[in-house]
């Protein structure tokens, strides 16, 4: 897969969010809520020089990138990474290059590639809080025999999301998460 060829084809940040029907409010939210620590200047500057930029593989409807993709824009600004947004179900081929585990096309999936178009790092789809987190909250979920299983579904699945948006130690795991691995 030429994963520089394929960035050229993205879409940039602004066209992402202009596209956006389902959270693109909360995505707003948690972006102008959300800033870099100064003492990470090193890190994004030593990012810069490296000249990394990521291809982003996302949809609208997915939480996950509601929460993650804003922090990861603000440290890409700090880093200066030139970054690109692919649809997921519009992009089979490189969605199931970049499988979770080998099986899922979990997202948001962030691959940053080095100028030659190499793939230098891979992060996605949440960081390792975040997810003892949401499956802790499926784990009430009743079996998906039971009648009103799609139901609580959809209420945990609002829980997630509004816990995503305004609770902020999340925003600094996925922070976090993120840094380690621009530390390759």
């Amino acid at each position: 897969m030429d994963l520089d060829q394929q960035f050229h084809e993205g879409m940039h940040p602004q066209e992402y969010v202009d596209q956006m029907q389902s959270h693109q409010n909360d995505l707003l939210y948690i972006y102008e809520n959300f800033s870099t620590q100064v003492e990470d200047v090193p890190l994004f500057e030593e990012v810069q020089n490296k000249q990394w930029r990521a291809l982003v593989l996302t949809e609208d409807w997915c939480g996950d990138a509601m929460l993650n993709l804003p922090i990861f824009l603000r440290i890409a600004e700090a880093a200066q990474i030139d970054t690109r947004f692919f649809l997921r179900d519009e992009n089979p081929g490189l969605m199931d290059h970049y499988l979770t585990n080998g099986t899922s096309r979990s997202i948001p999936k962030i691959i940053l590639i080095d100028s030659a178009g190499n793939e230098a790092a891979v992060w996605g789809p949440r960081a390792p809080e975040l997810e003892q987190f949401v499956s802790e909250a499926l784990t009430s979920l009743p079996g998906k025999e039971a009648p009103d299983h799609e139901e609580k579904r959809r209420e945990v699945l609002l829980f997630v999301t509004k816990a995503f948006r305004d609770n902020q130690d999340f925003w600094h795991y996925v922070y976090e998460d993120l840094k380690q691995t621009l530390k390759f």
